[in-house]
């Protein structure tokens, strides 16, 4: 509690203020402090206060066989997810949280970590959580209070910059790769704002939502957006702004999403070693969509193909029968972890094709790779093929 009372004292919040459940991040791995924090609220005979789920450790803990790296870090890795255990937290070990099937509610006031998460739970769900890191996302956990600031206040959650993209070529609005492109070019260029996205056409899917803050997340700090006529707290331009002018509106073109993309081409003519999809987890209906491209193919190739998902998904697939067509294509489905995180693909150097703008974002960095972001039906086309076989940008400009 006095961490907590600190934390609101820092960033100027009145008072703290009630949380019905948290989402911890700091059950990953990242060196022994992770190991000596909740060491000491073990010490203290500490649990949670309210339910808490767990995003994703260092090791795949359901499949050994896929973890790499040293013996000391894989270890350690184990030691921090159990302790989160010992303190009353559900090993979920996903990041994307909001696909379990009992999520917060729109308003429901939570303290949630990792990046995907948070932007998902704002903005799609319309639930209400600050961007909590490590360890502070484990003391709300325990004490049940947040600092009462930010997104937990409704005046803060007003959007202030218009992406408008009523002018792009129609048929993006048809492409896969539309959503995590629009989303890298939205964090890039929001900066501390709030993103509000208007004329887009029809419905987009969760998984389109899914894509895009996840990627805006990772190139920006994006923790809310609005699609206007699509998200629960933006029926309107009006309701979005609530009331107000933007501090910027800025019009999405075809060469700005072409530009982004080309950012996230390093490996264009380097081999291709394995592809990698499920950052954020893969959900149940891109398993679905996965199968149907497959279509009962098998892969001719040595290119390893890695799919991330969520232990609640994984035995959804085992219940349905669903696994079948995966396991006979040669899709290893990695859980617990992220490939993007800790060293899992097999080959070290070369060319991994990824679905994921946040995976494309990271993997170079954290683990050396180069990429290529492509469609999902490219991806598998790729792996059959033993190249890239990517048709690239959708369509000419």
């Amino acid at each position: 509690m006095s961490v907590m009372v600190e934390y609101g004292e820092a960033i100027g919040a009145p008072r703290l203020r009630p949380i019905t459940r948290a989402h911890v991040d700091s059950c990953l791995y990242q060196g022994p402090s992770g190991l000596d924090f909740v060491g000491r609220l073990l010490e203290g005979k500490t649990t949670v206060a309210v339910p808490t789920t767990l995003n994703v450790g260092a090791v795949d803990l359901l499949h050994p066989a896929l973890n790499r790296g040293d013996a000391d870090g894989l270890r350690a890795g184990r030691r921090l997810m159990s302790s989160y255990q010992k303190l009353g937290c559900t090993p979920t070990w996903t990041c994307a949280p909001y696909q379990l099937p009992d999520r917060p509610a729109f308003g429901e006031q939570v303290a949630w970590a990792e990046s995907n998460a948070i932007v998902f739970i704002n903005s799609v769900v319309g639930a209400r959580t600050a961007r909590y890191g490590d360890l502070i996302d484990i003391c709300a956990a325990v004490t049940g209070r947040v600092p009462e600031h930010g997104l937990h206040l409704s005046e803060n959650r007003r959007g202030e910059v218009v992406f408008d993209v009523s002018t792009l070529n129609p048929k993006w609005f048809g492409e896969e790769l539309l959503w995590p492109l629009l989303g890298l070019l939205v964090g890039q260029r929001t900066g501390k704002f709030i993103p509000v996205v208007v004329g887009v056409p029809g419905s987009p899917t969760e998984d389109d939502l899914k894509a895009f803050g996840a990627a805006s997340a990772s190139s920006g700090s994006v923790a809310l957006f609005h699609v206007v006529g699509t998200t629960p707290e933006a029926p309107t331009i009006e309701a979005a702004l609530q009331g107000g002018k933007p501090v910027a509106e800025i019009t999405v073109t075809d060469a700005m999403l072409r530009q982004a993309q080309q950012k996230l081409g390093s490996g264009r003519d380097a081999e291709l070693v394995a592809v990698s999809v499920g950052t954020p987890h893969f959900s149940r209906s891109e398993f679905e969509r996965l199968i149907r491209i497959i279509d009962g193919r098998k892969r001719g190739t040595s290119i390893d193909f890695y799919v991330s998902t969520g232990r609640r998904i994984l035995n959804d697939l085992e219940q349905d029968g669903m696994l079948e067509p995966l396991l006979n294509f040669g899709i290893e489905i990695v859980t617990d972890t992220c490939t993007y995180l800790k060293p899992i693909i097999r080959r070290r150097e070369g060319l991994v094709m990824t679905n994921s703008a946040k995976w494309a974002y990271y993997a170079p960095g954290n683990l050396g790779y180069e990429v290529m972001l492509a469609s999902l039906a490219d991806c598998v086309e790729s792996a059959i093929a033993g190249r890239p076989s990517s048709r690239g940008l959708p369509f000419d400009a």
